[in-house]
């Protein structure tokens, strides 16, 4: 019997083996059909599923960094491809991605070194030479890319990027004779070669010849039309020439390719201004001012166009902004005193008009006004820019050839224009929650006890509910019905404990409704029988903080209440102090309260409650996101990249998305 029992066990044990390895080979498979299918979000999906089963398989690790790098999650894709090295360090395609990866952050030192690992492992690939050449070009080490570009040259005497790379090298040595003839050598290799072009263009503007300048990026345009910055160069040569429409045209086409060119927003507002459409070009000037709240010149044109409108009250917002700023700034004094007079307030008018007066007569018998050491540091810094050349056009410093590195790794980005902002407090909810694309839950086990002992008319889930405002006619019709039923069982129901049930659920109810306060009164009610009750506190929390923020918009000091908001958490935390939600919950309340220092927003104690949150729970996706953001805006932009890329892989793809807005700002 043994003799035959051992075998059929040995043989079940294959076989299960067998099924594993196939559903993980085709989990693999179903994986590169979506990156080949350019589904980004849900390859992640299948090869985290792969990682969950198999973290030492390098093939995932690769695909998903892949992935990863389409989504524009340069960070993440560092990361996966770094564990997909250390797992087999002998693909040099890793090599390749991770450090078109690294470019993409502009760490080209280390870029470098995973090509001297790719050309070590394979150097008959004329691309990882080539990328080589020009990571150094940047990194100006301009002696070992003038090397790499005559290897290249001598063994691929075809690849016409090494002539223009050669070229762009005595650009910088300021040698514009010898970079003129590489390029020549350039274009005749290849006389479609876009970096040529593109290196010609910049030796025409920097030599004023705009009508040549406009010809070559009009070649570089034609062979690489995406390039937001070829648009921008190209509009300034068009404006030196007064061909203003053309101007026009291509600052538009900047600004479709990337919203967020600032350049391209200056620009066209001062164009704008220059044609006689005013209001489009303060729209201009105000998303230039939302980009970079503290550019004074966006702020200073936004003034005048304001007041040459009509609009005295924002004109006066803008000139007071940057009088606060400049004190010695009389034009803009002068100014805001005729807005004043406009506008029938005459004794500021007449504040703003003696303080001009004061200042005249004080220049002329040589009084020096007296600040302190820290304000006249302050007045020093900023009297570098000059106000009076708010109608310039703004040039980049030093324009450079948006080099398109020779790589597979190009794919279509997915692209959302979602709104950077922390994701809302978690809560109870009568409705299910789903963060992304994976099957996803909340889940408290206290929340799963009371649904299993207290048998809830509806059954209750923890939520982080987005969109609050946007219940549906029949989710309202049947919130409604809930609360009066609930209503109705509290009156007639004698038993303490049972009541205080019913309160909790009429409280969540009565959330979902929106109305805090009636939902706050029935939560007091619940604790004053069940005062050791984490989830109640919890979801008291919530509702008297969403109050709060309605109470503060209209203007009331909610400082008190704010307290007792954080009091209630503190005290579940007490109560449980593993529940990760109320960390994050936490974390929130000290986001929304950030305070200043050192001109950088202290989100410090946020950061650490989300930071509990993830230790308790490591795939805590929206404690990724809140605490990327956080980073972000203290400053620690590396950090909260991290976090995105996390959030990204955990399912919340709109994290994507964000780093992608946020990492320009970088």
């Amino acid at each position: 019997m043994k003799r035959v029992l051992v075998p059929m066990l040995l043989a079940l044990l294959f076989c299960g083996k067998a099924k594993a390895q196939y559903n993980v080979d085709r989990l693999i498979t179903s994986g590169e059909v979506a990156l080949h299918y350019e589904d980004y979000v849900l390859s992640i999906q299948y090869f985290n599923k792969v990682l969950a089963l198999k973290p030492y398989l390098w093939l995932p690790w690769y695909d998903r960094a892949t992935a990863k790098f389409y989504l524009e999650d340069f960070v993440g894709a560092e990361q996966d491809a770094s564990k997909a090295i250390s797992l087999n360090p002998y693909i040099e395609q890793i090599f390749d991605l991770r450090a078109i990866s690294r470019i993409r952050q502009e760490k080209y030192t280390d870029a470098i070194s995973d090509y001297d690992r790719a050309i070590k492992l394979n150097p008959n690939v004329s691309s990882f030479w080539l990328n080589r050449a020009i990571c150094r070009l940047n990194a100006k080490d301009y002696d070992q890319a003038l090397l790499d570009a005559d290897t290249i040259i001598s063994r691929w005497s075809k690849t016409a990027t090494a002539y223009s790379l050669k070229a762009e090298i005595y650009l910088e040595r300021k040698d514009t004779t010898t970079a003129d003839l590489w390029l020549s050598r350039s274009l005749q290799q290849e006389p479609y070669n876009a970096d040529a072009w593109a290196t010609r263009s910049f030796i025409a503007l920097n030599r004023q010849q705009w009508l040549v300048a406009d010809s070559c990026l009009s070649q570089v345009i034609h062979l690489r039309p995406k390039v937001a910055s070829n648009y921008v160069n190209r509009a300034l040569a068009r404006l030196k020439v007064n061909n203003l429409r053309g101007a026009m045209a291509d600052y538009d086409l900047a600004i479709d390719l990337d919203p967020n060119n600032f350049l391209a927003h200056y620009n066209r507002g001062l164009l704008r201004v220059q044609l006689g459409d005013d209001n489009r070009a303060i729209e201009d000037f105000d998303f230039v001012v939302k980009m970079e709240p503290q550019n004074f010149l966006a702020i200073y044109n936004r003034a005048l166009l304001n007041d040459k409108v009509g609009n005295l009250r924002a004109a006066i917002r803008d000139y007071t902004a940057i009088i606060e700023q400049f004190p010695n700034f009389w034009t803009g004094l002068t100014q805001r005193a005729r807005a004043y007079r406009k506008l029938g307030m005459t004794a500021k008018a007449e504040l703003d008009e003696f303080r001009v007066f004061k200042a005249q007569m004080d220049k002329h018998v040589g009084v020096q006004q007296r600040w302190s050491r820290s304000k006249l540091k302050a007045v020093r810094k900023r009297s570098e820019l000059d106000l009076s050349k708010y109608n310039d056009i703004v040039v980049e410093d030093k324009p450079r050839v948006e080099h398109e590195y020779n790589s597979d790794y190009r794919g279509a980005v997915q692209n959302r224009d979602v709104e950077v902002a922390f994701l809302p407090m978690f809560q109870l909810s009568y409705f299910t929650y789903a963060n992304g694309v994976r099957d996803y839950q909340a889940y408290d086990a206290a929340v799963d006890r009371f649904n299993n002992t207290q048998a809830p008319l509806r059954k209750l889930y923890v939520t982080c509910n987005q969109n609050r405002e946007k219940l549906t006619d029949t989710q309202s019709r049947q919130i409604f019905q809930l609360i009066d039923a609930l209503t109705e069982g509290i009156n007639e129901e004698t038993d303490r404990m049972a009541r205080a049930a019913l309160l909790l659920q009429r409280a969540v109810a009565y959330a979902e409704a929106q109305n805090y306060a009636d939902a706050i009164a029935d939560l007091d009610d619940y604790l004053s029988i069940d005062t050791l009750s984490a989830i109640g506190r919890w979801e008291r929390a919530v509702c008297q903080a969403m109050l709060n923020s309605y109470d503060a918009s209209r203007g009331q000091n909610v400082s008190m209440k704010s307290a007792q908001v954080e009091g209630d958490i503190a005290e579940a935390i007490k109560v449980a102090p593993k529940n990760a939600y109320l960390f994050y919950n936490r974390g929130n309340l000290y986001a929304a309260a950030k305070t200043l220092e050192d001109e950088k927003e202290n989100y410090t104690d946020a950061i650490d409650d989300y930071s509990r949150a993830i230790e308790i729970d490591p795939n805590f996706a929206e404690a990724y996101l809140n605490r990327g953001l956080a980073r972000c805006y203290s400053g620690k932009t590396t950090d909260g990249l991290h976090d995105f890329s996390k959030a990204g892989e955990l399912g919340l793809y709109n994290a994507y998305a964000i780093s992608k807005q946020l990492s320009r700002k970088k």
